[in-house]
């Protein structure tokens, strides 16, 4: 792992006169996963829509591999290697997986012919979705909408993969599939910034985790020392609460 991967420095988003993104400095280098906790209502999503260019920021950059790609949307960002999942899936209804994953890599990715394919391949593989490659995104149960999530970014082609509570829903056996997943992207170099409520799932694949609470980074390093900061156990569990991680 060496160099930065994704960096944002003095990032401030507001919405009329509130104010979610409060002069927020990130970075992230290439084979690094970052798990991001906090409140509801921290600025987490709106720093992933950031960062991947779904809303511009009120203030501040946002560097690709140290090119400044601040004033570019989302669409590009993504050519360029920025992915990201929703954390309610979105599959594209009347097409099937592999369809979904064809139309990520070819307009996401700016991939053609085999190309398109072989990413297409690889994602259904490295997902563990090849055997329901033919049917219909919306016939599939939650666990295989989330694992689409991540396969349609990953077709895309992605050096930066930013995933919003991508856990959220399962169960803890159905949680470790995706774990399994994401650990493998990991070894693959690719930079994975994970927002997730089920801290347990995080740890098991995180370096490094980053607490939010009103729109600022809290605390930031070895994942058990931040959960267990007197400060983040009061912003993301309530005053008085005990961290068992």
């Amino acid at each position: 792992m060496s160099g930065v991967a994704l960096t944002a420095t003095g990032l401030f988003k507001r919405f009329g006169a509130l104010v979610v993104l409060n002069n927020v400095d990130f970075q992230v280098s290439p084979g690094e996963a970052i798990g991001i906790v906090g409140p509801n209502g921290a600025g987490k999503t709106t720093l992933l829509n950031v960062l991947s260019g779904a809303y511009p920021p009120s203030g501040g950059q946002v560097f690709l591999a140290g090119h400044d790609v601040t004033a570019l949307g989302a669409a590009e960002r993504c050519r360029l290697g920025i992915a990201r999942s929703h954390q309610v899936p979105r599959p594209f209804a009347g097409m099937t997986v592999f369809e979904n994953l064809h139309v990520a890599a070819a307009v996401g990715g700016g991939l053609a012919g085999q190309a398109a394919y072989d990413a297409c391949v690889d994602s259904l593989e490295l997902c563990g979705m090849t055997r329901v490659a033919n049917r219909r995104a919306e016939t599939l149960g939650l666990l295989d909408r989330k694992r689409l999530e991540m396969a349609r970014a990953l077709a895309t082609g992605p050096k930066i993969l930013l995933l919003d509570e991508i856990g959220g829903g399962l169960t803890d056996a159905e949680a470790a599939v995706l774990v399994n997943i994401i650990q493998t992207i990991s070894r693959r170099d690719v930079a994975v910034v994970w927002i997730e409520h089920i801290v347990h799932i995080l740890l098991q694949v995180v370096t490094r985790l980053v607490c939010m609470d009103a729109g600022r980074i809290l605390a930031q390093g070895e994942p058990r020392e931040v959960m267990a900061d007197p400060s983040v156990i009061d912003a993301y569990l309530g005053p008085g609460a005990v961290a068992h991680v």
